[in-house]
C-alpha cells in the first residue's frame, strides 16, 4: 500500500478550529454559486439530493427542500428534514441507487482516491442522476506556491511540500470516465484575489481550514525568515501597480451522469473539451414528449 498524500485527521481538525471563530468562505461561496447556476440550466426535476462532503450547509442550503441527505465532515447540528451525516468521501454509506443528484462543493481534492470517491457517488446515483460538483483546481496560489519554493531554496538549498497538489481540469474528464460517469464535462473559472502582503493570505487560508496537511511536511518549525523572504519574494513578482498582491484560485466544476439507456452515445476518453454550462444545457434529452 502507498502512503497516504493527505493527513485527513488532522485536516478534519484543522477545518473544525477555522469554523469554531469564523470560517472564510468567500471561495466556498463562489464554488456554491457556481453549482447553483450550472444546476439551473438542467431542465430537470430533482427528488432525492446528496451533498457529498462540502465544509458546512452553505449548498445544501442554497439547494433548497432538494437535499435529501448530508455526508458532512465534521459533526453539526440536524436542520430541516435533512438527514445529517459525519462520513468519509472515500468510504460513502449510502445504498446503491438511493439519490438522482450528487452535488460537491471543495471537498473532493482532498481525498487520496479520487476516481474511487468519484464511482462510489456514480454508484449512489439512479439511472440517469447527476453528479456536480467543484473542486479547487491546479493553477491555485501558484505565486504563494513560487515564493515559498524560492525562499526555501535560497535559504536552505531546496524544497519542502508546502501547497498540497490540486486537481488539473485537463485530466478531469477521463477521471469521471473511469468511474463510470457517462457525458463527463469539465471545466474552470479563475479568481483573482488581492491581498496587501502574503501574511494576511496565509491568514485567510488558515480562516478556510486550508493549511498544509501534506502527509510528507515538515515536522519540524519552520524559520521565521524563510517566510520574510517569501514574502519579499512573492511581493517583487506577483504585486500590481498600487503594491497589492495577487492570489489566484482556479474552481473545476464536474459533471457527469449516471449511465441510462435514453443518453447520448459517451465522448472518447479525454475528448470533454466543452464547457461544463453549454453541456448541461443539452445533457438530456427534453422530459417533453412533444419537443
Amino acid at each position: 500500500m502507498t502512503d497516504p498524500l493527505f493527513d485527513r485527521a488532522l485536516g478534519r481538525r484543522r477545518l473544525a478550529r477555522a469554523l469554531a471563530p469564523g470560517f472564510e468562505d468567500f471561495l466556498l461561496r463562489l464554488a456554491v454559486e457556481g453549482i447553483c447556476d450550472r444546476l439551473s440550466l438542467v431542465n430537470r426535476a430533482f427528488c432525492a439530493a446528496l451533498d457529498l462532503g462540502t465544509p458546512t450547509p452553505l449548498l445544501a442550503e442554497s439547494l433548497g427542500g432538494r437535499v435529501f441527505a448530508r455526508m458532512a465532515p465534521l459533526r453539526e447540528t440536524a436542520r430541516g428534514g435533512t438527514l445529517n451525516l459525519v462520513g468519509d468521501e472515500e468510504a460513502q454509506p449510502f445504498a446503491p441507487e438511493s439519490f438522482d443528484l450528487a452535488v460537491s462543493a471543495l471537498a473532493l481534492q482532498g481525498v487520496h482516491d479520487l476516481p474511487g470517491a468519484l464511482a462510489q457517488a456514480r454508484r449512489a446515483l439512479r439511472p440517469d442522476g447527476l453528479f456536480l460538483g467543484c473542486l479547487v483546481g491546479g493553477r491555485s496560489l501558484h505565486e504563494l506556491r513560487a515564493a515559498l519554493a524560492a525562499a526555501e531554496a535560497e535559504i536552505s538549498g531546496g524544497a519542502s511540500p508546502r501547497v498540497f497538489p490540486f486537481a488539473d481540469v485537463r485530466d478531469m474528464g477521463g477521471l469521471l470516465q473511469r468511474a463510470g460517469f457517462a457525458l463527463p464535462v469539465a471545466d474552470a473559472e479563475t479568481t483573482v484575489v488581492r491581498y496587501g502582503d502574503m501574511f494576511r493570505l496565509t491568514a485567510d487560508l488558515r480562516a478556510m481550514g486550508a493549511a498544509n496537511t501534506l502527509s510528507a511536511r515538515l515536522r519540524t518549525p519552520t524559520r521565521r525568515a524563510l517566510f520574510l523572504r517569501a514574502a519579499e519574494i512573492y511581493a517583487e513578482r506577483f504585486s500590481d501597480s498600487d503594491g497589492r498582491l495577487r492570489a489566484t484560485f482556479e474552481l473545476i466544476y464536474v459533471s457527469g451522469w449516471a449511465p441510462h439507456e435514453s443518453q447520448q452515445k459517451p465522448l472518447r476518453p479525454g475528448s470533454a473539451q466543452m464547457r461544463l454550462a453549454d453541456a448541461l444545457k443539452g445533457a438530456r434529452p427534453s422530459d417533453d414528449p412533444g419537443a
